[in-house]
Parts: structure tokens; sequence; C-alpha cells
């Protein structure tokens, strides 16, 4: 996904995605330990996300542009 600010929060960029629907199920999915950026697990939601950072969530890994 490219984007056209400095950053994407991270439940923003799922949502955008379509990893979730909606900003409930993203915070789950979030809190449950499953979402890693740059090989890590990530449990917070703001995380803001910048060009080139790697996302996998949903057995999908996406990056950032």
């Amino acid at each position: 996904m490219k984007i056209e600010t400095d950053y994407i929060k991270l439940d923003s960029f799922l949502k955008a995605e379509n990893i979730v629907a909606s900003g409930g199920e993203a915070k789950i999915l979030i809190a449950e330990g499953e979402v890693r950026v740059n090989g890590e697990v990530e449990t917070r939601r703001g995380r803001k996300l910048r060009a080139g950072d790697r996302v996998e969530a949903g057995g999908e890994t996406l990056v950032v542009e």
C-alpha cells in the first residue's frame, strides 16, 4: 500500500488493506499478538507505520510504500 502522508497507524492500515473489516476487529487481532511489524509481534494499535515497514497479518505479508 502506498501512503500519501509520513505514516499510517497500524489499525488503519489493516482496515485499508482489508485484513479486517472494522477497528474493533483490528484491535482484537493486534491484542492477541496476531500481527507482526518488521518481524516482531506488535500489540499497539496506534503503531506508526512508515514506508518500508513490513506487516504480517491474516496470512499475508504487506509492505508500506
